[in-house]
């Protein structure tokens, strides 16, 4: 998910009132995951998916997002899952094992099991830059997860 994708338009080109998809939310930063929850939430229904067909896991922190997305992905009736989690930047290396983990973890998810998975992590330096792209300034990129994850299913 790179950028914001204003060209996605309020009506998907299928129908999602027949998928069903998972989101899976660090708890970890939860001033911060919430918002970014209820973004990606808003865009689906929004979007024409069932509130109904749309489920929340929750994680303690984001390392267990892969795992979590493995789980609800390997679910034959899930078709698509969006990873939620805020990593913010302290003053040991911890950062830097944990995002590249989590990247990985997520990118690897995606692969096996051939669904789209959307990387919804913020990694950013202080708890500002969070909150600027968990519904400030900068938008909401839970919003855009789901808007990620819809266009993957359009392809």
């Amino acid at each position: 998910m790179a950028g914001t994708l204003k060209s996605v338009s309020s009506k998907s080109k299928i129908d999602l009132s027949k998928k069903k998809f998972a989101i899976v939310v660090a708890e970890w930063n939860e001033e911060i995951t919430e918002p970014l929850f209820q973004g990606a939430y808003n865009a689906l229904v929004n979007l024409g998916a069932k509130k109904s067909h749309i489920i929340r896991k929750n994680v303690p922190g984001s390392f267990e997002l892969p795992l979590a997305a493995q789980w609800m992905a390997e679910k034959k009736e899930i078709n698509a899952v969006i990873c939620l989690g805020c990593v913010i930047q302290g003053d040991t290396a911890h950062f830097d094992y944990i995002c590249q983990g989590v990247t990985y973890g997520i990118m690897k998810v995606s692969l096996k099991t051939n669904k789209p998975i959307a990387f919804g992590v913020l990694t950013t330096l202080n708890k500002q830059q969070a909150m600027d792209r968990a519904g400030g300034k900068l938008g909401n990129k839970g919003e855009e997860a789901a808007l990620t994850v819809v266009r993957m299913l359009e392809i």
